[in-house]
């Protein structure tokens, strides 16, 4: 069992929050982890390239010279491969990296990242975030207080809330997701994690609905 230290929006500790990180993940599986990761990484690939081949080259497919008695090598047309200008010998091509694992593993390993945030002393709690309106400024003050700043944080919110977004998408290294929408890669790519009490509420299971399906709904959420 973990004792979370609660914070307000000044950085005084209000309250505490007990949480059994094995509650959430009962072993960590770093291969699992791992696996997950990469698979959100190269689902990120656009897959864009091309290049052309010989056939694609602008240029004659007449042989550049006679086979025999020139001294020279033997050579094709002025598209080969091997020569300057002339096309790839193994063209690339548009393609989808893009791949996936099974559900179940992908939201194990959501709860893996998230308990291994706990375990690592690299989660806060803060007792409510929000804005009337858009605020960078007050977003910026918040994370300073916390003694987030700069640093690489994930701002986690029980829901979507257009305001949190609005006010920390122009601060460097700081991104916010609803828990609905977590997943490993964005739970361990920031080095801290900023979670609300109503967060941590869905994210244990404590809000009264079913534990399993708050824990699976926060696996959900796509790179």
């Amino acid at each position: 069992m973990a004792t979370l230290a609660v914070f307000d929006r000044n950085g005084v500790q209000v309250d505490t929050y007990q949480v059994d990180p094995d509650q959430i993940a009962p072993r960590i599986n770093k291969q699992l982890l791992h696996d997950v990761v990469v698979m959100y990484q190269a689902n990120r690939r656009q897959g864009g390239s091309r290049t052309k081949s010989r056939s694609e080259i602008a240029g004659s497919t007449r042989k550049m010279y006679r086979q025999k008695g020139t001294g020279n090598a033997r050579a094709g047309s002025r598209r080969s491969g091997i020569r300057r200008g002339g096309g790839h010998i193994h063209a690339l091509r548009p393609r989808n990296y893009g791949y996936r694992l099974p559900r179940k593993a992908v939201r194990a390993a959501t709860r893996m990242a998230i308990a291994t945030k706990i375990r690592s002393g690299s989660l806060t709690v803060i007792d409510q975030l929000g804005f009337e309106q858009p605020r960078t400024k007050d977003m910026a003050s918040i994370l300073r207080a916390l003694n987030l700043a700069d640093q690489s944080t994930l701002v986690t919110t029980a829901a979507y809330d257009s305001n949190v977004v609005r006010s920390a998408r122009n601060i460097r290294q700081v991104s916010v997701s609803p828990v609905g929408d977590l997943n490993a890669l964005c739970v361990l790519q920031p080095r801290r994690m900023l979670v609300t009490r109503a967060a941590l509420d869905v994210l244990c299971g404590q809000t009264g609905a079913s534990k399993g399906n708050d824990l699976e709904e926060a696996g959900e959420g796509d790179a």
